[in-house]
């Protein structure tokens, strides 16, 4: 999901540039899809969900990550094995399928697994965004936690969670019970990455942080400096493995970006994440509500 200032201006309905067949507003399970074509880059086409951006995708060059947020989670995806090595890769959350596509085209021959609640969604988007040819992408529809529950262990090298019902990440997706059953599926050395939004006073990703840190030894956030300091609502990446993190890789990668994010592991850490505990089922919440008004165009 984006953040206003995270995605760029010019979306327009398909039926205003005479471009592809593509429905325009669409009732799915978690409300009213609507697929914008992108004005600014031909081929290319955002998803909203009853107004909310979810998914920003290049049908004509897969490894063009719009949000900025979504660029930084590519940078991981990147940096935790060498150039065009396949990974087996878990997203919770499918959206457009916008990592899926990214890792195919750039890890050609991995495994890639989606559990995604609205099969309405994938339909629609498998429909009018098709995926490129010989991506090994496979969509489950079922809630992200017990879909997680169903898969091996030691089966993955990545997961991906990325999911919100609405604006806000479901409180069951937030803790340290499911923090422990995605180390559970990872391999060893497996990382997970987790889109976190939230604004000041930063306390929901602050027990995110500690979560992630009850259940992974090495730990890092990537984020927009104002973002980290407070001043604004957004989203942050959080990057968790059992062994060591590609710190010096990430942020090389995430200085060069359009907009630069800062990586924040160790002692700046803990730092941050101050006296905040981690987070149990008993007393997960949902993440914050955004402002009013953040995705006014």
């Amino acid at each position: 999901m984006s953040r206003r200032g995270e995605r760029r201006a010019g979306r327009r309905p398909a039926a205003e540039l005479g471009g592809p067949a593509v429905p325009g507003r669409t009732a799915v399970g978690g409300g009213i899809a609507e697929l914008l074509a992108d004005a600014d880059r031909p081929g290319s086409w955002e998803l909203l969900v009853d107004g909310v951006p979810q998914s920003h995708v290049d049908l004509a060059d897969p490894t063009y990550l719009e949000f900025e947020y979504v660029r930084r989670i590519g940078h991981v995806l990147d940096a935790v094995a060498d150039p065009g090595v396949p990974l087996d890769v878990v997203h919770l959350g499918g959206g457009a399928l916008t990592l899926p596509r990214y890792v195919a085209v750039t890890r050609p021959g991995s495994r890639q697994r989606v559990i995604e609640v609205d099969q309405a969604l994938t339909d629609l988007v498998r429909t009018a965004l098709p995926l490129p040819r010989a991506a090994r992408v496979r969509v489950r529809a079922d809630d992200a936690r017990v879909g997680l529950g169903t898969l091996p262990d030691a089966s993955a090298d990545v997961v991906v969670v990325d999911v919100f019902a609405g604006a806000r990440t479901p409180a069951h997706l937030t803790t340290v019970e499911f923090a422990a059953d995605i180390a559970r599926v990872l391999v060893a050395g497996g990382v997970t990455v987790w889109n976190v939004s939230d604004g000041p006073p930063l306390r929901f990703l602050r027990g995110q942080a500690a979560t992630l840190a009850a259940v992974f030894g090495n730990v890092a956030l990537i984020a927009e400096p104002g973002t980290l300091r407070g001043r604004r609502f957004g989203n942050t990446v959080a990057v968790a493995s059992d062994t060591e993190l590609p710190l010096a890789a990430l942020v090389r990668r995430c200085a060069g970006d359009p907009m630069p994010s800062r990586v924040v592991a160790g002692s700046d850490l803990a730092e941050f994440v101050a006296r905040a505990g981690p987070v149990s089922d008993a007393a997960a919440e949902p993440s914050p509500r955004p402002p009013a008004g953040i995705f006014d165009r």
